[in-house]
This record gives C-alpha cells, structure tokens and sequence, in this order.
C-alpha cells in the first residue's frame, strides 16, 4: 500500500481492495504450481527407493553381530524387519550357544543398520524384571564381530534360521560365509570363558 502512495490516501477502501486481490492471485499461482509438481504415487515410491537402494556392483559391505540372547520376539522382528527396510540381505542365526547377524547392504544401509544394533536397541529391556533366573544370566548386548567388503552377496535375503552350532557352519559354508561363523563362534566361546 506504501507503494501507491496518495492513491492510498484518495480512496484506501478500494487500494486495500487491490492490494489483497493481488496477493490472492499469488497465492493461488504458488498453490496451482506446487501441484503441478506434486509427484504421484508411484513416483513417490520410485524416490524413497532410489534413496535407500545403493550402487554395489564394486562391493558390498558386511557386518557381522553378535548378540547373547534373542529370546525377545520384539527385538528379532526389528533385526530383520529394518533390514528388509533398508534393502539389505543377510541371515539370522538363533543358536544355543551365539546368535549371529550377517548383513549385507551399501555403505550408507550398514551405518543406518549399525546405529540400530548398537545404539537404538535395547538390548536389556526383557531382563529389567527382577527373576532368580535372570540374575544367573550374563547382561545382553550386541557386538560388532566384523565389518568389511566384499565382492559380491552370499544371501538372497533376510531369512531366520535356528539350528544348532554344527548345523550353523555346515550352512554357512554352503554359502561360502562360514568364515563369519567361526569368528563368531570363537568370539563368543572366549567370551563365556573370561566370564
């Protein structure tokens, strides 16, 4: 209205007037041009996508955990459930003695990955209630056992699988990951040891 000047002293009714009909024709052509840009659905998901699928033809990153008790339905569904998120691959290995994770994935899915295993997960929260059981237990948590590249994927997706420790490596070395094992295995058994 400043702009106007002694028009806007004249007659400030019909100044006013104009002014505010010139910002409703702003307003409705920023309206009208956010939705031409509007992505549909499909584009949409095509986006989030190609956000978290990442290049892994040079490489794949693989990080091997190990946790002490998987006993928790809850905490088994959030380990495959963001893996599947994050388009990653790998397996899942309930056993008496260790539980191994294996995932594969880029570089950016396995810092996501690991910030959940080892930071958002509460690895303790089932053992909070106060048994004679769980006294005897050792504290649970989540250890990084190994982190590297590799040239190509061993595993087709996230799959869970409870086998015994035998069973474990015999299936790892069918697909030609049972150096994962091992290095678990053995961590795992020079752990109980110390304790």
């Amino acid at each position: 209205m400043r702009v106007l000047g002694s028009e806007a002293t004249q007659d400030p009714t019909k100044v006013e007037a104009h002014v505010r009909a010139q910002m409703a024709k702003r307003q409705r052509a920023h309206q009208l041009a956010n939705a031409a840009r509007k992505l549909t659905s499909e584009q949409k998901r095509a986006k989030k996508l190609k956000k978290v699928r990442e290049n892994t033809t040079l490489g794949v990153s693989v990080s091997v955990y190990r946790v002490v008790d998987l006993s928790s339905p809850a905490q088994r569904f959030k380990i495959v459930q963001n893996c599947k998120q994050l388009l990653m691959t790998g397996l899942l290995i309930l056993s008496k003695d260790v539980n191994v994770i294996i995932v594969e994935g880029g570089s950016a899915q396995q810092r996501k990955y690991q910030q959940l295993m080892l930071r958002r997960i509460k690895w303790n929260e089932q053992r909070r209630r106060p048994n004679t059981e769980d006294s005897k237990k050792p504290t649970n948590r989540c250890d990084l056992v190994w982190e590297g590249i590799v040239r190509q994927r061993s595993f087709g997706e996230m799959k869970i699988k409870s086998m015994q420790p035998t069973q474990a490596r015999e299936y790892c070395k069918r697909v030609n990951a049972e150096q994962y094992w091992d290095l678990s295995h053995s961590q795992s058994i020079l752990q109980s040891s110390e304790n």
